[in-house]
């Protein structure tokens, strides 16, 4: 508290939470010491632009208290290691009792021979909007911090982690088995088509050389052979296709 022979102003500092792209406030509080003086007072700030302030003038009554709104903007970028250089003053002077708020002007506040101002000053503190949890007492110093979260959910979540990273390796592992399956019967169903065309090719000649020669004793056992095998191996690539 800062105090004077007129008024008393709480609190010393004016503390807002900072968080970027908010507004902020804080209260100030201006108290009558005198029990029969009237005070004006008067709120100035060194960037104007920056703060609203509610009422920023006004009249307190003998004994009487007056709150005061002071209102930070929203701010885009932090200051450096949260420090501000901005600051208020808060003047007060006695007037008549007739006074009432708005009959306070700023000529009340020039300092002039037989007028008694009091002038205070106060800082500008930023303060985290979500400040960390204070350290429990009876910690120790270089003890590992403590969390708010229990040793077993802790250990719960690493499990869930190390489960979906099994499942991923194994789904892996699986995938690779299908793919050199498939490309196994790819290549068989490939070599077996060729097979096929080999066997019709020659089947083809037997039968031109069984026309030319006439002679389908020999031949026909040997035909009838071939188309055997043919149909195997037919039936075997359709096995593969399905």
């Amino acid at each position: 508290m800062t105090t004077g022979d007129l008024v008393n102003i709480h609190p010393t500092e004016l503390k807002f939470p900072f968080e970027l792209k908010k507004q902020s406030s804080c209260s100030l509080q201006i108290s009558n010491k005198t029990s029969t003086q009237v005070v004006a007072f008067k709120v100035k700030t060194t960037n104007p632009r920056k703060y609203c302030v509610r009422p920023n003038t006004g009249v307190v009554l003998p004994g009487d208290s007056c709150n005061v709104t002071v209102t930070m903007q929203a701010q885009k970028e932090a200051p450096l290691d949260m420090q501000c250089k901005d600051k208020f003053l808060v003047q007060s002077v006695i007037v008549s009792d007739a006074t009432t708020s708005k009959d306070v002007l700023a000529e009340m506040f020039n300092k002039e021979p037989g007028r008694v101002i009091e002038d205070f000053k106060l800082r500008v503190v930023y303060i985290p909007a979500n400040p960390p949890s204070p350290v429990p007492e009876g910690s120790e110093e270089g003890n590992s911090p403590r969390t708010d979260f229990p040793a077993s959910q802790f250990d719960d979540h690493v499990s869930y982690y190390e489960l979906v990273s099994r499942t991923l390796e194994e789904t892996n592992e699986k995938s690779s088995e299908a793919w050199s399956m498939i490309h196994k019967l790819t290549e068989e169903k490939a070599c077996a088509v060729q097979q096929s065309q080999k066997l019709r090719q020659e089947l083809e000649m037997l039968r031109r050389e069984s026309s030319n020669k006439q002679s389908g004793g020999g031949h026909s056992l040997v035909l009838m052979l071939l188309v055997g095998l043919l149909g195997c191996v037919i039936g075997y690539i359709l096995n593969v296709r399905t």
